[in-house]
């Protein structure tokens, strides 16, 4: 577990922590704004096309050679973003980077699989939530820690010695796993690569208004070539998609549950800090220390939820934990635009606590619902669907935003219809995982 939690933290912290220091590379490279955000975004796509093709590829030939090789080619791809020069370098190595993050999440959920008994499964579960949630948390302090005493390309450069420790760790200790033996489908790679990369394009281009005529264009070729995709996965043993996994109801429904409840949390994410800074004038370090208290309750309310899972009904735990934090999001909906600190933390804190006491059940539930030979495709579906449910949430924040702009109602306005589809999206979620609870019965 350590060396699955050091690489694990490296990737989560990468997911984000470029972010504090993008308008330092665009003045330090040269690069316009808008050109830089692609310092961010070839991460993110590289990891969203490869993460199901990866996962595959851990049930063909063992998850822990997977896993080593992601994390050499991310060790290795954050030394060349670290000796970058040029913006156009700096993307490249983001991309290559992206791909090695992928390998490390794929298959880390498949992984704790084989090291915790079946019995420790919600334990194991909880202890990765943790360390997922520990480092959202710590990223933008980690970030602005360094950037006060270095410059923006040691942000990059302290991944080099902690990789190096986990490799090591990752050869010495990590379980072999089971090998299916199937063939890789590299034309399945591609059409889930075209489909998820015009989806994410599609979408966030759609939720900025920019260019709807190619956005548009772009989610009509996702939908369709996704259709090839899925009717080629049908036919397959052992899918790269994992249709066989979505024909069991607790796994499909496991899936759409992470899909709305991190829509609901990326709503709140990125509508909120708009709100304390253009309507409530607070800076930045105000703005961080008060979307902190949602992140840092998952840290302690996550493990517990994880053992607790592991004797009581994770669909139940993962239904309480919704309705909490719906509430938590109506709260928040119907907060006046100038609350204080108290007003504001309170409601974060209700936010925090639901959502960290539904993702470790609901964690267990889609794992332990796949058969262990198939753990790569779970984990790996895993992952996918937290980052579509991101995806989502920014690029309704963003059509809200332009909505509320249209109607004359301001940031004010954007923000409360954001955190309003936010309160929808986690209602969603709790009627999803209520709806396992028929599926679980009679197995119980």
């Amino acid at each position: 577990m350590a060396a699955i939690a050091i690489a694990v933290t490296m990737a989560v912290l990468d997911s984000a922590i470029a972010n504090i220091a993008l308008p330092t590379i665009a003045q330090e490279l040269t690069a316009a704004p808008a050109a830089s955000i692609w310092v961010v975004n070839a991460y993110q796509l590289a990891v969203t096309v490869s993460l199901l093709p990866l996962a595959s590829l851990g049930d063909i030939i063992g998850y822990r050679r997977v896993y080593a090789v992601g994390l050499g080619v991310f060790t290795t791809a954050s030394l060349a973003c670290a000796l970058s020069h040029s913006l156009s370098v700096l993307v490249i190595a983001r991309v290559i980077q992206g791909f090695g993050g992928a390998g490390i999440m794929s298959v880390n959920t498949a992984l704790v699989r084989f090291i915790y008994p079946r019995s420790m499964l919600g334990r194991g579960v909880g202890f990765n939530a943790f360390i997922v949630a520990v480092s959202s948390a710590t990223g933008p302090t980690v970030a602005a820690a360094i950037l006060s005493v270095a410059t923006w390309h040691w942000l990059f450069a302290v991944n080099v010695p902690l990789g190096v420790i986990a490799l090591w760790l990752a050869a010495r200790v990590l379980p072999a796993t089971p090998r299916s033996g199937q063939r890789f489908d590299l034309a399945g790679a591609g059409l889930n690569a075209a489909t998820l990369g015009l989806l994410m394009v599609g979408v966030d281009q759609l939720g900025r208004a920019a260019r709807p005529g190619w956005a548009i264009a772009e989610l009509v070729a996702a939908a369709l070539i996704g259709t090839a995709f899925v009717n080629r996965e049908r036919a397959m043993t052992a899918p790269m998609l994992p249709v066989d996994l979505f024909r069991r109801p607790v796994f499909a429904l496991s899936v759409g549950t992470s899909i709305c409840s991190f829509t609901a949390q990326t709503l709140a994410y990125v509508s909120l800090p708009f709100l304390f800074e253009d309507v409530g004038r607070m800076s930045q370090i105000g703005t961080g220390l008060l979307i902190t208290p949602w992140p840092a309750i998952v840290v302690f309310v996550a493990p517990l939820a994880g053992r607790l899972s592991d004797r009581s009904s994770p669909g139940l735990l993962g239904a309480a934990g919704l309705a909490v934090m719906t509430a938590g999001m109506l709260s928040l909906a119907l907060m006046p635009a100038h609350a204080g600190w108290a007003d504001v933390v309170w409601r974060m804190l209700v936010c925090g606590f639901g959502f960290g006491f539904f993702q470790s059940p609901n964690n267990r539930l889609l794992l332990g619902s796949a058969p262990p030979e198939r753990s790569g495709g779970a984990s790996g579906m895993l992952s996918t669907a937290r980052l579509l449910g991101q995806t989502t949430g920014s690029a309704l924040v963003a059509l809200t935003f332009g909505l509320a702009g249209a109607a004359g109602s301001g940031i004010a306005g954007g923000v409360r219809l954001a955190l309003a589809l936010g309160v929808v999206a986690s209602g969603a979620a709790t009627l999803i995982s209520l709806a396992r609870l028929r599926q679980l019965r009679p197995a119980s």
